[in-house]
């Protein structure tokens, strides 16, 4: 046996998957930026057109149709939907020269797209918020945010977190 080949292929072992994690990372955020972009294009081309629902309908069916036949799965009508929802829920600054550079943009979506579809379902803000920020710092899996979601969690932490808050205002009102 060659003399420090184990410590050298654990070392490379080690290397290859971090640097596969860390490529699946990018991988997603670029394409959660992309559905963000996609969003917005439709959001745009929607504003350009005709004010009508049965417009709005009409262009996601024919993108539906003509992105599957190029790009295979995943541009269902009701994924357009989800995009469309996207940008208009999760804005973003927009640039002086009113360009989104994709890999800036990305750095803006640190969960998966799947996460961001799961925090479509939170209506309130603070909720969506709270969340989007647990399941980052605790790295939730998309079914753990559902369980999270669908168990109220947020409602409960924030409860458990009221009669501190309280205390705490009091004490600094009293100061």
């Amino acid at each position: 046996m060659i003399n420090g080949y184990e410590n050298t292929l654990a070392d490379l072992i080690e290397l290859l998957e971090l640097s596969r994690r860390a490529v699946a990372r990018s991988v997603n955020a670029i394409m959660t930026a992309t559905y963000w972009q996609i969003g917005r294009r439709i959001v745009e081309l929607e504003h350009g057109g005709e004010k009508r629902a049965e417009y709005g309908e009409a262009v996601l069916k024919r993108l539906s149709g003509d992105l599957t036949e190029r790009f295979g799965k995943g541009f269902s009508k009701t994924n357009l939907e989800q995009m469309r929802r996207f940008y208009l829920e999760w804005q973003i600054a927009q640039t002086p020269s009113g360009q989104f550079d994709l890999s800036t943009l990305a750095q803006g979506f640190p969960l998966p797209w799947s996460h961001y579809v799961r925090l479509l379902s939170v209506h309130d803000l603070k909720a969506r918020e709270f969340y989007e920020t647990e399941a980052l710092r605790a790295g939730w899996s998309e079914r753990q945010l559902k369980r999270q979601i669908e168990s109220k969690f947020y409602r409960t932490e924030f409860r458990s977190q009221e009669p501190e808050f309280r205390m705490n205002f009091v004490r600094l009102a009293d100061e």
